[in-house]
Order: C-alpha cells, then sequence, then structure tokens
C-alpha cells in the first residue's frame, strides 16, 4: 500500500514514469545501489526521527551519517530514531521503504546538505524493492520539505 501511496504522489507531479520496481531488495544503502546501479552515496536514504512528539525524516545521501551535536543544536533535542513500527505508525512507510512521498498528515521533512553533491539522487518509494530517479530540484518539489538542514558527517571532502 505504502508504494502505491507514493507511487500516486509522484504520478501527480509527473514523475511516476522515473520510479523503478526490482526483484531484489533495496532496503539497504547499499543494496539499493547495487540494484539502480550507482554509487552508495547517491542513494537518498530517508532517516526518520521523533521531535516533540512528531515525525520528522531527513532525506541525506547514502554516505553521511548524522551528527548528534548538529542534530542537537538544529532540533534541540537528541537523535532518536523511530522503531520500525513507530515508523510505519506515524510515517506510513515501513523501513527499508520509507521516502518522503505520500507521507502522512503533520511528517515533517528537512533535506541534508550531504544531497548537494549530486545532480541526480535515488530515494526509495514506499517498499524495500524501489527507487526513483530525480534531479534535486525534483526531489525538493516532491518531497514538501521544509528546510536544507547541515545534521550529517562522513561525506565531507577530507580537505574540508
Amino acid at each position: 500500500m505504502a508504494f502505491e501511496i507514493a507511487k500516486a504522489h509522484l504520478d501527480g507531479l509527473g514523475l511516476g514514469d522515473r520510479v523503478q520496481v526490482f526483484d531484489v531488495s533495496s532496503a539497504t544503502v547499499e543494496l539499493a545501489a547495487q540494484a539502480v546501479g550507482c554509487e552508495p552515496e547517491r542513494i537518498a536514504k530517508t532517516l526518520s526521527f521523533l521531535v516533540d512528539g512528531q515525525a520528522v525524516l531527513i532525506v541525506a545521501a547514502g554516505d553521511a551519517k548524522v551528527d548528534n551535536h548538529k542534530y542537537k543544536e538544529l532540533f534541540h533535542t537528541k537523535a532518536k530514531m523511530l522503531s520500525p513500527e513507530e515508523v510505519t505508525g506515524l510515517v506510513g512507510h515501513a523501513v527499508g521503504g520509507v521516502c518522503p512521498f505520500g507521507v502522512k498528515e503533520g511528517v515533517r521533512v528537512f533535506l541534508d546538505e550531504s544531497l548537494k553533491r549530486f545532480e541526480i539522487v535515488y530515494p526509495a518509494c514506499g517498499s524495500s524493492s524501489s527507487a526513483v530517479k530525480l534531479t534535486i530540484p525534483e526531489l525538493e518539489e516532491s518531497s514538501g520539505y521544509e528546510n536544507w538542514v547541515d545534521v550529517c558527517k562522513g561525506w565531507q571532502e577530507e580537505n574540508e
């Protein structure tokens, strides 16, 4: 059901033809990169957290990790990921297919700076065997994001 909701959301924006469905799992960054045929960092993973009782999604590059200090500075709370049950209940997608498309009302979406290095990224599409090829402006439009944030580490170049 979550896949159909996410796909319908993208169809409504004229982006549904970009959705890919695989015969293999794409539930992790590594598996998604293999299924898509791209570098793992181009997978736009969606991480789900709880902030003030509300689901918050952060879409980040596949090689980025949440920096707890940066997260707390922005959200004024410790980074607490949702449990698999909470993700399904609060967001509307199951772990492995979480994406910012067709989410439940009240879910807040943020895009992490780690994605800005790429012209094209591949977020999931509501299932653990799907992805959608999007440009960064298309991701902005389709995700309903609130803001770009800088809450991740591990992706910057060594000389930064």
